[in-house]
């Protein structure tokens, strides 16, 4: 079921030809924020690779990806990727990348079981990033000195929006507030997950919800994490209050990647030891692949939150339900 909310006496603060210029310059100047905070360099990636090679993301271990058979190679099959969570590790191996560099990358892919609503379409667009880290730096204090930085760059991104557009005002607060996914169950025992994060990012503005995939008190998880590509002690998301909506919006999904013994515990856990006779699962614990951080940033998220608009459709073109662009046309709601 379509969850769709329409702002009373709605009205964009740019017309269509404003947003599709705002979005280019949008997207130009956070890359450029996000490169220089975190030392990355830009790269190419791919939409699609080979399910047995276990590089694609499984999100919450359930989602099916967009597959299809490739001709002239006796019809074998490729996945559309769900994110490039896996396979930005691997590129930071071949390309020779030192510890303290990284790379960011565009990534595009179809989530063909998203339950969409005003802020999540199939289709997805990501600044996909990763970056080598030392042992010593698997720690708390390096994942929060990261969340620091990107959220500096989205403040300065917001900056420059509201220069180039003054009927566009800046909502996002100085500072980011970190909150583990278990301060929030002992606070709001009684509240689902979604709940938390909304009551979490209207008291702060921004927060960042730390610990994510792994069983609380409760027994339950905060959320669903794939086992095979964040820490689960080592992760969690870029979360601020829309004002818009009245919602809470999920603007990055990070965190420090799993290395042999993490993964191994966490496949356990999840029981499926058997992704460990997978490539990338056997080069994670053979310790051939590089330490990371990394994580994935919503283009379209991020440009619907800068330019105050109340739909995803808005700065993306997707597909929606059809009773959604016909109260889209009836409420001032231009979906491109």
């Amino acid at each position: 079921m379509y969850t769709f909310i329409i702002p009373p006496g709605y009205q964009p603060k740019i017309d269509v030809i404003q947003t599709e210029k705002a979005i280019k310059d949008l997207r130009k100047h956070f890359e450029n924020e996000l490169a220089k905070a975190l030392h990355l360099s830009r790269i190419s990636a791919p939409l699609f690779v080979y399910p047995e090679t276990g590089l694609n993301d499984d999100l919450n271990g359930t989602e099916r990806p967009v597959s299809f058979g490739i001709k002239e190679q006796d019809n074998r099959k490729a996945e559309i990727v769900h994110s490039l969570a896996k396979w930005k590790r691997y590129a930071l191996q071949k390309y020779g990348f030192a510890c303290g560099e990284g790379v960011y990358t565009n990534m595009n892919a179809i989530r063909r079981e998203e339950e969409t609503d005003n802020i999540h379409s199939i289709y997805v667009d990501q600044w996909d990033w990763e970056k080598v880290i030392d042992k010593n730096e698997r720690t708390l204090s390096t994942l929060e000195a990261t969340v620091d930085a990107i959220y500096g760059a989205v403040r300065a991104t917001e900056a420059f929006v509201c220069g180039q557009y003054p009927q566009i005002k800046r909502q996002l607060p100085e500072t980011i507030r970190f909150v583990k996914s278990q301060e929030l169950e002992d606070e709001y025992p009684a509240l689902t997950p979604g709940e938390r994060e909304y009551e979490a990012a209207k008291k702060y503005g921004a927060v960042f919800v730390a610990g994510i995939g792994g069983a609380l008190k409760s027994g339950k998880a905060h959320d669903g994490r794939a086992a095979d590509y964040d820490d689960w002690a080592l992760n969690g998301d870029i979360i601020v209050y829309y004002g818009q909506l009245d919602m809470a919006v999920e603007l990055s999904s990070m965190g420090i990647r799993v290395d042999a013994e993490s993964l191994e515990r966490q496949l356990r856990i999840k029981e499926q030891q058997d992704k460990l006779s997978f490539p990338y699962h056997k080069a994670v614990m053979n310790q051939e692949l590089p330490l990371t951080i990394g994580g994935g940033i919503g283009q379209s998220r991020l440009c619907m939150v800068l330019l105050g608009k109340a739909h995803i459709g808005e700065v993306q073109v997707s597909l929606w339900p059809r009773e959604v662009e016909l109260q889209c046309q009836k409420n001032g709601i231009h979906l491109l």
